[in-house]
């Protein structure tokens, strides 16, 4: 493993609800063993890049009831093809060489799984989001 690599892997947080299971689909332990670690590391980056996205797009996420702020969370991961893919290159970009090679096998269904991950980090921080949405008014 080169040094990149160890350095990646000894920045990524522990997850106690993450297990890892034999009997699990590779699928399944990609997602407790890279994806869900990752997503916790990015996380401030990941807010960081909705509000921008928010922000780009006159802020109509903040004059939303909470439902709807589930559905327009839900609505640009799936339907704005750019602000996926920049998504999608936050968690990649802290792949370990090996673990883009496992991706790369399999990116369809990973995408899937990343996109949900990512999808359910936004709705948890919808507080966070609103506190924000405060301060900068």
């Amino acid at each position: 493993m080169n040094s990149r690599d160890t350095a990646l892997l000894e920045l990524r947080p522990e997850i106690a609800s993450a297990k890892l299971h034999p009997g699990m689909s590779s699928e399944e332990y990609f997602q407790n063993k890279t994806l869900r670690p990752i997503a916790k590391l990015q996380n401030d980056l990941l807010v960081a890049a909705f509000q921008n996205y928010c922000r780009k797009h006159k802020n109509v996420f903040y004059d939303l009831p909470i439902e709807k702020r589930m559905d327009y969370i839900e609505n640009a991961i799936h339907k704005d093809m750019k602000f996926r893919n920049s998504l999608k290159g936050i968690l990649i970009g802290q792949f370990t060489l090996a673990e883009y090679d496992l991706y790369i096998q399999n990116s369809s269904a990973l995408n899937k799984r990343m996109m949900n991950i990512v999808k359910e980090r936004l709705k948890n921080n919808i507080m966070l989001l609103e506190q924000v949405s405060v301060s900068v008014a």
